[in-house]
C-alpha cells in the first residue's frame, strides 16, 4: 500500500468532509459507473480508511458490494451538473465529463476538489443501506473550493460571503504559515496582524488572493480556518490558511507563534485564533472556529 504523510491525508479528510460527492466504481467487464453523495466519512487514519452508504435499492448495489474498489470524488464548486447528472437516471452517466482511471482502478472524475481511490475493505449491512468501507490507496487534493448541499440548495464560498456581505462588512485575512512560523505585517499602531482586507464586490478568493500577491509570496489559499463576528464593529471575520512556498515577503516578517511574537498581535481574537493554531499546529489536528470575537466553538475537522 502507498505510504502516505498523515498529516496530509488528515487535513484532505477534513477538508472536504462537508462536500457534494461522486462515489465511481466499475463493473465486472470495466464499465464506470456512479452515484452522487452528499457525505462521506473517515474511518480511521492508520491504516487509511473511508466509508460511504450505499442504499440497497441502487441499480449499482450489486456491483459495488462485490466490486474490488471505489473512489470518492469531492465536486469543486463548479461541477453542480456533474452532481446532478450522477444523482439522476441517466444512459451515460459519463457521457462528456474528463475522467481517467485511478491508481487502484476506479474512475477520477477530472477537475474535481479531491479525491480517494479506495480497495474495498469491508460491506456492513446496516437496514436499508450498506456501509461501504475502502482502504485508501491513493488520494490528492488541491485547493480549488468544494461543492456543498444544505436545506435543498447548493452551497459554495463565494455564494455564501455574498450573503454575509449583505448585512455587515466582510474582512478576509490570510493566515500564511511557512515551517511552522506564520506571517505577520505592521499593523500601524506598533503592534503585529495578520495581512488582512475588507471583501469588496470583488469576492472572497480574489481578495485572498490580492493579499498574498501584495506579500510578494508564492502561496495558495487553503481551506477556511477561522470564521468570527464583531458585533460591535459589525464586521464578520473569515481567515483562510495558506500554505507559502521559499521566498523573501515583500512586507511583513515570518515568525514562530511563541509568547513573545504572540504578545505583539493587538487584536485579541487573531492572538486567540494564532495561539490556538500554535497548539494545533503541534498536533496536526486542527478544526475550524466559529463564533465571535469573545466565545465560539471549535468544529474538528480531523
Amino acid at each position: 500500500m502507498t505510504a502516505f504523510d498523515t498529516r496530509d491525508l488528515r487535513n484532505a479528510f477534513g477538508t472536504f468532509m462537508t462536500g457534494v460527492t461522486v462515489v465511481t466504481s466499475h463493473t465486472a467487464q470495466g464499465e464506470p459507473i456512479g452515484f452522487t453523495a452528499n457525505s462521506f466519512t473517515s474511518v480511521s487514519l492508520d491504516p487509511p480508511m473511508i466509508l460511504v452508504c450505499l442504499a440497497k435499492t441502487s441499480q449499482n448495489y450489486d456491483t459495488l458490494v462485490n466490486g474490488e474498489g471505489f473512489a470518492v470524488n469531492i465536486l469543486s464548486e463548479h461541477q453542480t451538473e456533474i452532481s446532478n447528472t450522477f444523482a439522476r437516471p441517466v444512459e451515460d452517466r459519463y457521457a462528456g465529463i474528463a475522467w481517467h482511471k485511478g491508481p487502484a482502478g476506479s474512475p477520477i472524475i477530472g477537475d474535481v476538489s479531491a479525491w480517494f481511490d479506495c480497495k474495498m475493505h469491508k460491506a456492513v449491512d446496516a437496514g436499508d443501506h450498506v456501509i461501504l468501507i475502502g482502504l485508501v490507496e491513493a488520494f490528492d487534493s488541491t485547493t480549488t473550493p468544494g461543492l456543498g448541499y444544505a436545506r435543498g440548495a447548493y452551497v459554495t464560498p463565494s455564494a455564501t460571503t455574498d450573503t454575509l456581505v449583505q448585512n455587515t462588512t466582510l474582512v478576509v485575512s490570510a493566515l500564511i504559515e511557512r515551517n511552522g512560523e506564520v506571517l505577520l505585517v505592521d499593523d500601524g499602531v506598533g503592534g503585529a496582524m495578520l495581512p488582512e482586507a475588507i471583501v469588496s464586490k470583488e469576492g472572497t478568493s480574489t481578495a485572498v488572493k490580492r493579499l498574498i500577491t501584495e506579500t510578494g509570496l508564492v502561496a495558495q489559499p487553503g481551506f477556511v480556518y477561522s470564521v468570527f463576528e464583531d458585533p460591535k464593529r459589525k464586521r464578520q471575520h473569515i481567515s483562510f490558511l495558506c500554505q507559502a512556498a521559499e521566498g523573501d515577503p515583500k512586507t511583513g516578517t515570518f515568525v514562530p507563534l511563541n509568547h513573545a511574537n504572540l504578545t505583539d498581535v493587538t487584536d485579541p481574537a487573531i492572538k486567540t485564533m494564532l495561539e490556538r493554531f500554535a497548539a494545533e499546529s503541534v498536533l496536526g489536528n486542527y478544526g475550524i472556529y466559529c463564533g465571535n470575537q469573545d466565545s465560539g466553538e471549535v468544529r474538528s475537522i480531523a
